[in-house]
């Protein structure tokens, strides 16, 4: 059993491993393109003097400084657990991505004012088919380098790649509302529009930004995660056997990509240390294969007491004072509660 132990430490060690150079190779690669797209479109206002084009290339700035931050949380992140940490350095993603959120507001307060001069005061826009040239090839990179973010950012649980990819698709939607504001420009010549185009943008980024803010503002208040919850019971449910008889005071929360659970696990009060012992391993051995070792995992024991008979079926049992009369779902609502203390 202690070598299956190691060999699945040895392969979840080697997976992490993994995790972290395709998080690192992919914000590296996402900090230097983004500089080259942001370029692009600073080309591309340079050529028109549009106000619209200026709000995509002022979002360009935030994409870059928050690529630079959350290159730097990867690393940090990455850090094993120590003695002033004991809980890892995970939750420096929390605040890299609520540092995101905050660089994106005050990038649409930017983006606000220069369309409203635009709108009060209109300006000639020349050019407009080469500013249209530059800003297509910047979305293009923009939406390619989104959509790698949030795909490795998924496969390996890091909050803050999810966040610079679904930054970069919420500017390439900015690229995207501006085109067609350029386009009604030169069609139409109504140099208005290109402001209120920039302010329409201006309150897309607002909302993302708003939304990466208190995505990050409740990871780093341990805010209670409903699908972390679901995914949990559902493995307890799958593996259930008849001596673990009831669990409850289900908790966990992220920090960074570490998951860490806490709960009471209720078990037979005849069953010996080191069957209970036993018992506990095998449930941190199917956490481990589930989460790829990226749960602690903490179980306070329980002995089983009168009030847990109508729902234990574990037999034989000389203690039982009530019959087993029915099956207690696993769920959410019912690991969760404070129910069944026997203490």
């Amino acid at each position: 059993m202690e070598k299956d132990d190691e060999k699945l430490e040895s392969i979840l060690n080697q997976s992490q491993q993994s995790d972290f150079r395709a998080n690192f190779v992919v914000m590296l690669t996402t900090f230097f393109v983004g500089i080259g797209l942001m370029g692009l479109k600073f080309v591309g206002y340079w050529f028109t003097g549009s106000t619209a084009i200026l709000s995509d290339a002022l979002e360009s700035i935030v994409n870059v400084v928050a690529s630079g931050f959350g290159l730097g949380s990867i690393v940090v992140s990455a850090k094993p657990a120590d003695e002033s940490h004991p809980y890892g350095h995970g939750k420096i993603e929390f605040f890299a991505a609520g540092f995101e959120g905050a660089l994106i507001i005050v990038a649409a307060v930017g983006i606000f004012f220069e369309g409203l001069k635009q709108i009060l005061y209109p300006q000639d826009l020349p050019n407009l088919e080469r500013g249209l040239f530059f800003l297509v090839v910047a979305g293009l990179g923009n939406l390619g380098l989104g959509l790698a973010l949030l795909r490795v950012g998924r496969r390996t649980k890091s909050l803050v790649l999810e966040a610079d990819g679904k930054h970069l698709l919420t500017d390439v939607f900015t690229s995207g509302a501006v085109l067609i504001g350029i386009a009604v420009v030169y069609f139409t010549g109504w140099f208005r529009f290109d402001g209120i185009i920039a302010c329409f943008a201006g309150m897309n980024v607002t909302f993302w930004g708003i939304k990466l803010v208190r995505q990050a503002f409740g990871g780093l208040m341990d805010k209670s995660d409903p699908e972390l919850l679901d995914e949990i019971c559902d493995l307890l449910s799958l593996h259930k056997k008849e001596v673990w008889i009831d669990v409850h005071r289900l908790r966990a929360w992220r920090s960074g990509k570490l998951i860490y659970v806490d709960f009471h696990l209720i078990l037979p009060r005849e069953l010996p240390l080191e069957t209970a012992h036993h018992e506990v391993k095998e449930l941190e051995r199917a956490f481990a294969q589930k989460f790829g070792g990226t749960a602690e995992v903490l179980i306070h024991l329980d002995p089983c007491g009168e009030p847990e008979c109508p729902v234990c079926n574990h037999n034989p049992c000389d203690l039982r004072s009530d019959a087993a009369v029915r099956a207690k779902i696993w769920n959410r609502q019912t690991l969760t509660c404070e129910v069944f203390i026997s203490d």
